[in-house]
């Protein structure tokens, strides 16, 4: 379809993240940073762990629904424009946060340097988002559906917050 997206239909509109898809450099980076606008607005609010894992599956489902439609109207499957996979697969990487000690759950208030803890998995996903080791890579080309567009990336959140916690294991950086 030659006029993707199409901003009056829902799932070019969610796909796009409210058109943020449409920026012209590095509309997938735009896509991560709106991710990490919303974790840290929902952390200033201080909402529980577990209602960010309520909203981050939510997303993800959400995600899945919207791209699967957007897909349909396309020849290429994972379109640039469409960086709400960015925002699931970053929302991804924000859960590996308290396992690094930046959670309280007896309390449950984050902790100071949540901030800058965030940023780094904003650099560490973009990176592995970026470049897509194996087995990013094979699931980038092979899964070519609403799923699979959105599924590459969560990996890479996962692959983004595993490398912060065994960094700092090593390191010990926080």
């Amino acid at each position: 379809m030659s006029n993707f997206p199409d901003l009056k239909k829902p799932s070019h509109f969610f796909a796009t993240f409210f058109g943020i898809g449409l920026l012209p450099f590095a509309p997938g980076t735009w896509g991560s940073f709106a991710g990490l606008v919303l974790f840290l607005f929902l952390i200033y609010f201080e909402i529980s762990f577990n209602l960010y894992l309520f909203l981050t599956l939510f997303i993800i489902v959400f995600a899945i629904i919207t791209c699967s439609q957007a897909v349909k109207d396309l020849d290429e499957k994972d379109h640039k424009a469409i960086v709400i996979d960015e925002v699931a697969g970053i929302g991804i990487s924000f859960i590996f946060i308290p396992f690094l000690g930046f959670y309280d759950f007896d309390l449950s208030e984050w902790g100071d340097n949540v901030y800058l803890v965030a940023i780094i998995l904003f650099v560490l996903f973009r990176f592995f988002d970026i470049l897509k080791p194996h087995p990013i890579s094979y699931f980038d080309k092979n899964l070519k559906s609403g799923f699979g567009v959105v599924f590459d990336d969560l990996i890479a959140g996962v692959f983004a917050g595993l490398t912060l916690l065994g960094g700092n294991f090593f390191i010990n950086l926080f």
